[in-house]
């Protein structure tokens, strides 16, 4: 079984929210898990083949979650 690396962690603020996003990959994959900072809560999650790309598929879940 293949361990998590490449981890990245950044802050972001959308529509008022604060946001944790983390990054990382698994063999071949990426995947992005967003978070409310407070408290903490699971908000989205996405993969794709690039980080980019996995990042901006749950950024996108998460526009249309808190419109």
């Amino acid at each position: 079984m293949s361990k998590a690396e490449n981890y990245q962690m950044d802050e972001q603020q959308v529509n008022g929210v604060d946001l944790k996003i983390t990054t990382y990959q698994i063999g071949e994959r990426f995947y992005c898990h967003i978070e409310n900072k407070d408290p903490g809560a699971t908000i989205a999650r996405a993969e794709g083949t690039r980080r980019e790309e996995a990042r901006q598929l749950a950024l996108a879940k998460i526009q249309k979650r808190l419109q």
